[in-house]
């Protein structure tokens, strides 16, 4: 490893005796200005090298847990009540500057989006400048200095031509090592991570998780890992905390938690989880006729500053998705599956190869025409946050591909086929004139299905269908897509990287690395008894997988809880 700079000691937490907690939360409320109360008297201590997961559904508490604790609520929200103490310090009998500067020198955050983390106008080493204490960050030489030790002690190769470069230049998982390289910036006590590898690939989300546990253990750091992935949380940490409504239903290590649920929100959240060894979809059999179907399909973009450079995005693929299949594509970042789906669906042009769509040949047309042949083709976005015009009703937004595409007699009925779609994807027709504003992240995946399903097509091409729902609105969105698959005869390509989602809702996998095929076969085959060494490391990457895999003794079956029907099914109350 490389040695860390003695100027600024990274890590402090030994200082309190090992034992000495870095973090004590106590009967911690949160509230609104108008009285409502959001979390309802928190209790939790985290001591150093420990780890603490804090898990729950949207609207749980869990972030807003660890923005109390880090001084970062938003606006018109406070702490009304309890105690924060850091170090053996109370935080909030201090003026507002000591307060900052307690919490800021003691605490690191890691967030979901490195995106959004990091300043697009700025490069790496303006970013970690920033991030550093004043005494370092005047002196230019300093400050450079440890900034290049940072990115080599976050694991970044080639650190100082990383240093010039601006954050579209780097992946996301280099993105998100560089956010952590800042959250360790000040030497900090703690570190917390706030949905820190949601958005990554199961490869690069083992590779970031590692990274953080070898922090802790080096640093002397305590972790706070929030999450709504309970495979992460099972397999990176120590203790665990279940809330629900902000308050906590159940805390301890997490053997005890996860192998003995004792509440029934926890044993939900668990059954909610896709089984590792679960039923495989029904397969429709024998399956001759192709609806879609790609041949040496090669697609190559210019590499940033130098346009006369090209990287292969995708290598003479070829693909073919059947009638009634549902056909996953799965792989790292950078792998080449949303290249491939975005050409599938015709929002993208391969440089090679041919695509053909229900027997027609679809490259070479003009774009008109290639809308045109790909109608009965559709298209369901990763995030429904950012597919969705806030400015548009629900009505309008399900409504506006039949006013563009639809036939003279669909667009005289649209009002009735937009509240038929309401139906069929299970929302209340009152949601009609709604505002995306106005639903939840559930809900609005729900009306991105309904929008994709307006035409009437034979086929969905869905990237990321539910990476960034939590457990228990991606078990009913899974279910819907399964349920409108068989009722409306359609064929599924499905892009993803959480394989345990794939093996609940495809038939049929493909694997990509490096823009080519690398293995395909049927879900079974591919689960069980994969022939290439990347499959297999794709499988071995799956967090808490051990965990999740249902056993003759397990009391959590492969159906969901009956508390998860009860109290958690209605759309209304996602």
């Amino acid at each position: 490893m490389i040695p860390v700079s003695a100027e600024l000691p990274i890590g402090t937490g030994i200082e309190n005796g090992g034992r000495t907690p870095v973090l004590e939360v106590s009967g911690l409320r949160v509230g609104l200005a108008n009285g409502t109360e959001l979390l309802h008297g928190i209790d939790f201590k985290l001591f150093p090298r420990e780890s603490l997961g804090i898990v729950g559904e949207s609207g749980s508490g869990k972030t807003m847990t660890a923005m109390a604790v880090v001084g970062l609520l938003p606006g018109g929200v406070t702490a009304t009540a309890g105690s924060i103490r850091v170090a053996g310090r109370e935080v909030f009998n201090r003026d507002a500057a000591t307060r900052r500067a307690l919490l800021r020198d003691n605490f690191g955050v890691v967030f979901q989006n490195p995106a959004v983390s990091l300043n697009p106008r700025l490069t790496i080493f303006q970013q970690l400048r920033e991030a550093l204490p004043a005494q370092i960050r005047r002196s230019r030489t300093r400050s450079y200095a440890r900034s290049l030790e940072l990115l080599e002690h976050v694991g970044i190769s080639r650190a100082a031509d990383r240093l010039r470069a601006f954050p579209h230049e780097l992946s996301g998982g280099l993105n998100q090592r560089v956010v952590i390289a800042m959250a360790i910036a000040r030497s900090p006590q703690a570190l917390i991570a706030d949905e820190a590898t949601t958005a990554l690939d199961v490869s690069m989300q083992k590779q970031v998780l590692d990274l953080i546990d070898r922090l802790r253990q080096e640093l002397n750091l305590g972790l706070i890992v929030v999450s709504h992935d309970i495979g992460v949380i099972a397999d990176r940490t120590d203790d665990v905390l279940v809330l629900k409504d902000g308050n906590v239903v159940e805390h301890g290590p997490v053997a005890q938690v996860l192998g003995a649920p004792q509440h029934e929100y926890t044993r939900a959240l668990l059954d909610a989880i896709p089984r590792l060894d679960g039923e495989v979809p029904d397969d429709a059999g024998d399956r001759p006729k192709i609806v879609l179907e790609g041949r040496g399909l090669t697609r190559e973009f210019p590499v940033a500053g130098n346009h006369r450079r090209k990287v292969r995005a995708l290598d003479s693929v070829d693909v073919s998705l059947h009638e009634g299949q549902a056909l996953a594509v799965v792989g790292e970042s950078g792998s080449g599956k949303t290249t491939l789906a975005r050409i599938l669906v015709g929002l993208d042009r391969p440089d090679a190869g041919d695509l053909t769509a229900f027997g027609k040949p679809v490259t070479g047309r003009s774009v008109a025409r290639r809308r045109q042949e790909l109608l009965d083709v559709q298209y369901i976005f990763q995030d429904p946050y950012a597919a969705l015009d806030p400015r548009q009703t629900v009505s309008q937004i399900i409504a506006e591909p039949i006013e563009l595409s639809g036939s003279p007699e669909q667009r005289s009925r649209k009002r009735e086929m937009v509240l038929d779609l309401l139906d069929d994807v299970r929302l209340p027709r009152s949601f009609a004139d709604r505002k995306p504003r106005q639903l939840s992240g559930g809900q609005r995946q729900r009306v991105v299905i309904a929008r994709a399903l307006a035409l009437r097509p034979k086929v969905l091409v869905a990237d990321e269908p539910v990476s960034s729902l939590d457990l228990s609105v991606q078990t009913r969105i899974l279910d819907l897509l399964a349920t409108l698959r068989a009722e409306r005869d359609l064929s599924y390509l499905v892009i993803s990287h959480d394989l345990a989602v794939i093996r609940q809702l495809c038939t049929d996998v493909v694997v990509m690395r490096d823009g080519k095929v690398v293995e395909r076969g049927t879900t079974e085959e591919i689960f069980t008894s994969p022939r290439d060494a990347y499959t297999r490391q794709l499988l071995d990457a799956i967090p808490g997988g051990d965990w999740f895999r249902a056993s003759p003794d397990s009391t959590s079956g492969q159906q969901a809880h009956p508390s998860v029907t009860a109290s958690y099914q209605s759309p209304e109350s996602e």
